[in-house]
């Protein structure tokens, strides 16, 4: 995690790439989420290798913005394995865990509105857009503070589901 983490390509819709001491104490809490209630952004192997390729999940969203607090969901995999499917695989499962594990409602995912491939993710997995803002942990970063909420709720993943 630390190296994609520390990947420019990765984290290019980030205001930097994350220091080996700043992916440490995101993985603690991780564990401390999910300890707590069940769910976090989850490490994700390659089945057929085992390999370590990234994250996929749900995390709580804390920051000041019309929509929180809520569930996100949300991925971050190595670059090499982009543009394979896992990420919309991944986090189709994730939207099924909150359903029909964890009992969630709705679930919320944002993104920089540059950010084409992960919105093309939130379509693919039958998120809807539900509004624009101004990212209040981005403020000031003109190429990442424009932001966009997608919103699926179990009804709207039902279809999506059902067409995967």
């Amino acid at each position: 995690m630390i190296a994609i983490s520390a990947s420019k390509a990765v984290m290019r819709f980030f205001p930097a790439v994350a220091t080996p001491q700043q992916t440490k104490d995101f993985i603690k809490r991780m564990q401390k989420l999910f300890s707590e209630k069940g769910y976090c952004y989850f490490a994700v192997d390659l089945l057929e290798s085992k390999e370590f390729i990234g994250f996929i999940g749900l995390n709580d969203i804390t920051y000041d913005a019309s929509f929180a607090p809520a569930i996100d969901i949300g991925w971050r995999l190595a670059e090499n394995h982009w543009g394979n499917g896992y990420a919309t695989e991944g986090a189709k499962r994730c939207v099924d865990f909150a359903w029909e594990t964890l009992k969630i409602n709705k679930i919320v995912a944002t993104a920089p509105i540059i950010n084409s491939r992960s919105i093309a993710v939130m379509h693919k997995i039958g998120m809807v857009k539900q509004t624009e803002f101004k990212h209040p942990r981005l403020l000031g970063n003109t190429r990442l503070e424009n932001c966009v909420c997608f919103e699926i709720k179990p009804e709207m993943a039902k279809k999506s589901v059902a067409n995967f």
